[in-house]
């Protein structure tokens, strides 16, 4: 892959999905960077959500379409109101699709709770990680495990 031109892997990276895309970026820094193409996602997201909300949609100012794509998946899963949402074992707040604070991770052998600031995943309207208290830890832990829960369990009702 390291002799391929660029325009080629491009087009082998315009077959993937996007879960294949973000899978493909973990490999090292130049399929990181091809994956990032801003026209790869723009065709995803026209292809999930069609061309008049690609329109709607279009990323202004620093963003991307990978940016924008990300935020309208996490709008479709989680809805667009304030929730405390789970992903791996992160917690984030988010509202309509965008993470508003990174609430910290949970340790799944200990169940220990860490809710110390990682470069890279906060995306904090507020300018800083400001430590938390231990039992408001807790509490919103527990919050984002029954809102993952509830949504498994309604996911499951739904399908039968």
């Amino acid at each position: 892959m390291e002799r391929l031109p660029v325009d080629l892997c491009l087009k082998i990276f315009c077959l993937l999905d996007h879960q294949n895309l973000a899978t493909v970026q973990s490999v090292c820094r130049k399929w990181k960077n091809l994956a990032s193409d801003n026209t790869l996602w723009s065709n995803l997201f026209t292809e999930r959500w069609g061309v008049d909300r690609a329109t709607f949609y279009a990323p202004i100012d620093s963003k991307t379409w990978k940016d924008v794509y990300i935020v309208q998946d996490r709008c479709d899963r989680f809805g667009l109101g304030l929730k405390i949402i789970r992903e791996g074992d992160d917690y984030y707040l988010i509202h309509q699709g965008q993470i508003q604070r990174y609430l910290g991770t949970r340790s799944l052998e200990t169940g220990r709770i860490d809710a110390s600031t990682e470069a890279g995943y906060v995306d904090d309207c507020s300018g800083g990680n400001e430590p938390r208290s231990g039992i408001l830890d807790k509490i919103l832990f527990f919050i984002g495990d029954m809102e993952a829960a509830s949504t498994h369990a309604k996911r499951s009702r739904i399908c039968r």
